[in-house]
């Protein structure tokens, strides 16, 4: 029996697709991955300086302890770029401005609580030295460089994301292990030309005859938004 090309295409397009779902895309942080802010937490046992890492279901977030329970990270946010309003953009970032926010890849580097950095999460305390096996710069050198980054940044899925934030202040370069895996994953992707391929047609078929249903639409717009993330 003949294979359908056009089928045997769009297959395997979709088995890339759900390679990449299967890797921790966004580490950023979102409200509600955790039990709730009310939890507390044992600050006396954070020293200014350290690396806070909470776990998601779908990511990973970092953040630099300052002291007097505050914490330093990286977080994109949507609302950055409609206000200069304190009152309303220090609040605790949701997913409705964080999203939009990574898309736009416009982002800060802010001041938060202990509380609603963690939102509830477990915190992991320099965990990262194991992880990379680095060796760290002295605490309060790695506070000041994060004190000394506050305020506005471009945002980069990729390249500047609060993983490189955190290793810039540690280590004094920028890595971010979970982003080179998604980039590895996605050359895979556009490296294939039958996946591309499919990706053209269905998104064509979605335009002519679906309305662009998002079921049919997603695997065509998926490799267009993962280069646009890509892009620095």
């Amino acid at each position: 029996m003949m294979k359908n090309p056009m089928l045997e295409a769009a297959s395997l397009l979709l088995e890339k697709l759900l390679l990449i779902s299967n890797f921790k895309l966004f580490s950023v942080c979102a409200p509600g991955g955790g039990t709730g802010r009310n939890r507390p937490y044992e600050i006396s046992s954070f020293l200014r300086g350290d690396v806070l890492e909470v776990s998601r279901t779908h990511f990973t977030h970092y953040g630099i302890y300052l002291g007097n329970n505050r914490v330093a990270h990286l977080m994109p946010d949507i609302l950055l770029a409609l206000t200069n309003d304190k009152g309303r953009t220090q609040k605790v970032v949701s997913n409705k401005r964080l999203i939009p926010g990574v898309i736009c890849k416009v982002a800060s580097i802010r001041v938060d609580t202990v509380e609603d950095f963690a939102y509830g999460a477990d915190i992991l305390v320099n965990h990262l030295d194991e992880t990379l096996k680095k060796k760290s710069l002295h605490n309060e050198e790695v506070a000041c460089r994060a004190e000394q980054q506050l305020g506005l940044i471009h945002y980069s899925l990729l390249w500047n994301n609060c993983e490189h934030f955190v290793t810039y202040c540690r280590y004094g370069a920028r890595i971010s292990p979970q982003a080179e895996k998604f980039y590895e994953t996605v050359k895979i992707i556009i490296r294939d030309q039958r996946s591309c391929l499919a990706s053209a047609v269905v998104g064509l078929v979605s335009i002519v005859y679906t309305g662009l249903a998002s079921y049919v639409a997603l695997p065509a717009l998926c490799i267009p938004f993962c280069l646009w993330m890509m892009s620095g």
